[in-house]
């Protein structure tokens, strides 16, 4: 889990150390906020959890998109970790996701896997599970890792 060094409502300043991540395998403030955990992690696959409290509500009481978007990016960013060097520089570079069904109590899991590798491209996708194992969302993305970290590291050639 990351520590924050200053108030979380502080502003942020990229020239400041504000907060301390635990490791490259690890949850940044944002993920902490929305109470995500990781359940498992390792070879392209993380399977992350959240719970559904009250502040995550949209207007209809129902788990809010926002939420369940960001679970399945931080799910399958971490799995994409996996696959990197620590302090490889990537990003999200294109994101869908699918919403089947709402989340109106319980918690989410997101089961998230690198499906391939092309260049400095990685692709991964995830399922979303409510609390009693309904499917309630798919999700897939494209990370791109960064020119200079592809170039030196050769992380992208990793499959």
């Amino acid at each position: 889990m990351s520590t924050l060094l200053v108030p979380g409502d502080s502003p942020r300043r990229a020239a400041a150390e504000q907060f301390r991540m635990d490791g490259w395998l690890d949850t940044a403030p944002f993920e902490v906020l929305l109470g995500m955990r990781i359940e498992e992690l390792g070879d392209g696959r993380a399977v992350l959890s959240m719970p559904f409290t009250v502040q995550l509500s949209q207007g209809g009481g129902v788990l809010h998109g926002g939420a369940l978007t960001a679970l399945a990016d931080t799910a399958v960013a971490l799995a994409v970790k996996t696959r990197l060097p620590d302090g490889t520089r990537f990003g999200t570079r294109e994101l869908s996701m699918r919403f089947l069904a709402p989340v109106r109590e319980g918690g989410v899991t997101a089961v998230a896997a690198v499906e391939r590798v092309e260049g400095r491209s990685f692709f991964a996708g995830a399922e979303l599970l409510d609390a009693g194992g309904e499917l309630v969302a798919r999700f897939s993305a494209e990370f791109r890792v960064a020119r200079e970290a592809a170039a030196g590291t050769g992380a992208a050639g990793r499959p």
